[in-house]
């Protein structure tokens, strides 16, 4: 039966679930790639034929046209489902897979990666006035607003947006307090830095 191989490429990915991404099945893709290259010639051949004057030929010729656009699709979908799933994969993991899961990519899939983490990474140097923002830290909300801070390094007072003053002193034992929405201005990441500070963990976990 026509598009059988092509269906069974996407139930394979169907199997694997969101997240995971299983081998990429070569052989599954040259076998659909045959039919398709045999549907095609078939087709080439009865349309000769339909225009001699064969016209019973003509149903026959849509079946399999329409056999071949539903090969396209499920090969199509099959690609760009893997490439969405490497994607997430990159925010995951980070700039260097696993090799369990670089062992399941074509090596088309790793060229597209490779590209895809070196355009990510211009983009986020881009951000933050020239100083870059990692973009792939933090993806999830946190379950506080604040975050607890240690001071290793004296500083003095130090201002956030709502107006409070806080102190920052060297080794200071006290519980310091700084907004996750202030930690993430330009201004204050580039003032933290200036002070070297150690995160102790999120404030309620």
């Amino acid at each position: 039966m026509f598009c059988e191989k092509a269906i069974e490429l996407i139930r394979e990915l169907h199997r694997a679930g969101d997240g995971q991404l299983p081998a990429f099945n070569e052989d599954g893709i040259r076998q659909v790639l045959e039919e398709m290259k045999a549907l095609y010639e078939q087709n080439q051949a009865d349309v000769n034929e339909a225009k001699s004057g064969h016209s019973e030929l003509i149903p026959t010729i849509k079946f399999r046209h329409c056999a071949l656009l539903r090969n396209r699709r499920c090969i199509v979908a099959y690609l760009y489902d893997r490439l969405l799933r490497i994607r997430a994969l990159r925010w995951e993991y980070g700039s260097v897979l696993p090799n369990v899961v670089r062992f399941h990519m074509s090596a088309e899939e790793m060229e597209w990666f490779n590209q895809y983490k070196k355009s990510l990474a211009t983009y986020m140097r881009s951000l933050g006035g020239g100083g870059g923002l990692d973009l792939t830290q933090d993806i999830k909300p946190p379950k506080s607003l604040y975050i607890e801070v240690r001071c290793l390094k004296d500083y003095g007072e130090f201002e956030i947006d709502d107006g409070t003053t806080i102190l920052l002193k060297k080794n200071s034992q006290e519980h310091q307090f700084i907004d996750n929405g202030n930690m993430r201005q330009d201004e204050a990441i580039s003032l933290l830095q200036s002070i070297t500070y150690q995160v102790l963990g999120t404030v309620g976990t």
